[in-house]
């Protein structure tokens, strides 16, 4: 799975996460963190970190086709994209969000 979209995916859902599953995922996608050292900054075997990697990929995956809200923002975007002047409103409403 893509890494940029990974980490779009965490964008709009990863306060929909666990504790544990989005600090996981910071650390892999938005540190670029090894298993390995995530297993050793967290006291979990890598294996565990693996898998929870894997979990929550399908969840935030999961939450994208039922949601759609990723498709739509940039949807929204691309037609609004020479529009410059509308363009920058929603950018700054969204980075109010």
């Amino acid at each position: 799975m893509n890494k940029e979209y990974l980490n779009e995916l965490l964008d709009f859902y990863e306060e929909l996460l666990t504790k544990r599953q989005k600090e996981i995922m910071e650390l892999y996608y938005r540190d670029d963190f090894s298993l390995s050292e995530i297993s050793e900054n967290l006291g979990i075997s890598r294996s565990a970190v693996s898998d929870m990697i894997r979990r929550c990929e399908n969840i935030l995956e999961d939450y994208e086709d039922k949601l759609k809200l990723l498709f739509k923002h940039k949807k929204r975007l691309e037609l609004c994209h020479n529009d410059r002047e509308l363009y920058a409103k929603i950018m700054e409403i969204e980075e109010e969000e």
